[in-house]
């Protein structure tokens, strides 16, 4: 039978070619891929799941994990990442939308996330990173022969979870089209090969991490270096054996610090992709001057993977993401009328291309709201295009927030600030932060009489909300600053608070 993604990886896959290979020694041929991958979508069949049933995982990176992507795929069903770094709170949410038929966990979360799943009707299983819990246990008594699931171009493959400025985050729905067109342009695109080495050092609950590096990897029969985590001393000795670097600009903030960072310790690498947040033009000539390298930025998000890329050849420009990928229309629009502006001009964001996600879970309503009649999404980014056709991002028509590569609404985590006693309201900002991006950063209005401070509001947050959405500093006034109508003046928070983090 056919099935529109694997299909594709399978014939990009020798078995005998080396696909991963981890720190600690551990290695996978695609061989070794082609059986886990069976083995766990036979497991995953023998559970209940059925073509279209969601899986939701939230396990820590490592080979299994990615294999029981590619076994979801095979299996038809819908593969939902969840970030690690998500507590029970957050999970319950994410498990009551999406309604799974199966929840995979690490084991030390079993029992939490059960008596969750078990309120929705889900069942749990388990996988650690080291190969073992009940699912891989399930797929050694699995047959190496599986039938892979009849799925065509439109079928769902994914839901991620992305967020938004009001209410709760929004399930993109991916399509096996979707992640397979995008992935094969930047196979082409980013000439990749089968002789390429990728340091796999991003998430993979992530677009970035799943299906920017690994289905590029995976199509054009590649091989990867998986890391847990992004280390510089690591990722620097990779590189005398690697030949690709995917990163989010931490990684190459941390990079340019480090004093081995050299054209030698360099010269073996063809490529330095970064993506998921804003790069600073200064990283950008740092990394350039001290080892020849350009880094090609790209820009995408969730509902769209890739839209644009710097070019293979060509200029780089830092600041810019480049020009349209082929196969995706980009536009410039006024935002209110829709219509195009013109070069230099500043608007709104829109894209249109296979790339293109089917629409939010059951949210047919607010799909309906970030689509043209033409078919463009409305990407809620604010950019221009130059006189040479580069696209510029140069800020967002929603108040999101990109910390570390990862997307926060401010409205989830102003919530939890203002339930907190003595707190009459709260305002949460992105400022710019030489690690992360932007840091997140809350403006916080006392009771009077209140004696509530920054370490109360933070640890209060600490079981509430993952980590990377919790702020880096709480900032106290009297008030905020609003318009006439009412509405918070982020704008001038930002602007306040703009040097908040600055390298004194």
């Amino acid at each position: 039978m056919s099935n529109h993604l694997f299909d594709a990886i399978r014939a990009a896959a020798d078995p005998q070619a080396p696909f991963i290979e981890t720190t600690d020694g551990r290695r996978w041929s695609y061989g070794d891929m082609l059986d886990l991958s069976a083995r766990l979508a036979g497991a995953l069949v023998t559970l209940g799941v059925s073509p279209g049933d969601r899986v939701a995982v939230q396990v820590e990176k490592s080979p299994e994990a990615l294999m029981l992507y590619l076994a979801c795929v095979r299996a038809g069903a819908v593969y939902l990442p969840l970030n690690t770094a998500y507590t029970l709170a957050e999970l319950d949410y994410f498990i009551g939308d999406a309604e799974p038929r199966l929840v995979i966990v690490a084991p030390k979360s079993l029992d939490g996330v059960r008596a969750i799943a078990d309120k929705y009707g889900a069942r749990v299983e388990t996988l650690d990173d080291a190969g073992g819990g009940s699912l891989l246990d399930l797929a050694g008594k699995a047959s190496a022969d599986f039938a892979d699931i009849e799925r065509g171009p439109d079928d769902l493959a994914a839901i991620l979870y992305t967020s938004g400025t009001t209410g709760r985050s929004k399930g993109a729905m991916l399509s096996h089209d979707n992640l397979l067109s995008n992935a094969a342009t930047l196979r082409d695109h980013w000439r990749f090969s089968s002789a390429d080495r990728l340091i796999h050092a991003l998430p993979i609950f992530h677009t970035h991490g799943l299906f920017v590096a690994s289905n590029v990897t995976l199509l054009s029969g590649a091989s990867m270096i998986l890391l847990s985590k992004f280390d510089a001393d690591e990722a620097l000795r990779l590189m005398q054996s690697a030949s690709v670097l995917m990163g989010v600009p931490t990684f190459y903030v941390r990079l340019v610090q480090h004093p081995g960072l050299t054209r030698e310790a360099t010269a073996k690498m063809r490529l330095f992709v970064s993506g998921s947040a804003p790069l600073l033009a200064e990283t950008h000539r740092g990394f350039s001057e001290k080892t020849g390298h350009a880094i090609l930025e790209r820009y995408g998000m969730t509902e769209t993977n890739m839209n644009t890329s710097n070019p293979y050849e060509g200029d780089r420009i830092a600041g810019t993401v480049g020009f349209a990928l082929p196969g995706v229309s980009v536009r410039v629009v006024d935002a209110d009328s829709g219509k195009p502006v013109a070069d230099g001009e500043t608007g709104m964001i829109e894209v249109k291309g296979p790339n293109v996600f089917k629409g939010y879970w059951r949210m047919p309503e607010k799909t309906a709201a970030e689509f043209r009649a033409d078919g463009f999404f409305i990407t809620g980014d604010l950019g221009k295009i130059d006189e040479r056709g580069y696209v510029h991002i140069v800020g967002r028509g929603k108040d999101l927030v990109i910390s570390g590569g990862y997307n926060i609404y401010p409205k989830e985590v102003e919530s939890e600030i203002d339930a907190m006693p003595g707190v009459v309201e709260s305002a949460v900002i992105g400022v710019p932060h030489p690690d992360f991006g932007e840091g997140v950063t809350a403006i916080v209005v006392r009771e009077a009489g209140s004696d509530i401070d920054e370490r109360a509001v933070l640890d209060g947050l600490q079981d509430r909300l993952a980590r990377y959405k919790q702020p880096k500093r709480v900032i106290f006034v009297e008030d905020l600053p609003r318009n006439t109508m009412g509405k918070v003046q982020k704008n001038v928070l930002r602007q306040t608070y703009g040097d908040l983090y600055a390298v004194k």
